[in-house]
């Protein structure tokens, strides 16, 4: 399931989705995995709700992960 995030510009995003191949390569169910790089994000960001958190990370996952695109997303400016 590896994508190559290198090529991913912000920080937090690239953080996000490495997270979450990681965890899903040792097995943790999606939505732990999902519950935890929303957290993750959290860190990063303070001043985003959780509501918002959850929403941003749920566009990375299925832009990268599941879509496999190549193309940049919205996001914070990290």
């Amino acid at each position: 399931m590896s994508i190559e995030t290198s090529r991913i510009g912000r920080k937090c995003e690239r953080a996000v989705i490495t997270a979450y191949q990681e965890l899903r390569d040792v097995g943790q169910p999606d939505m732990q995995a999902f519950a935890a790089c929303t957290t993750l994000y959290r860190i990063h960001h303070p001043e985003s709700s959780l509501t918002e958190a959850r929403r941003l990370v749920a566009e990375w996952i299925d832009h990268h992960v599941v879509r496999q695109d190549r193309g940049r997303t919205r996001g914070c400016d990290c």
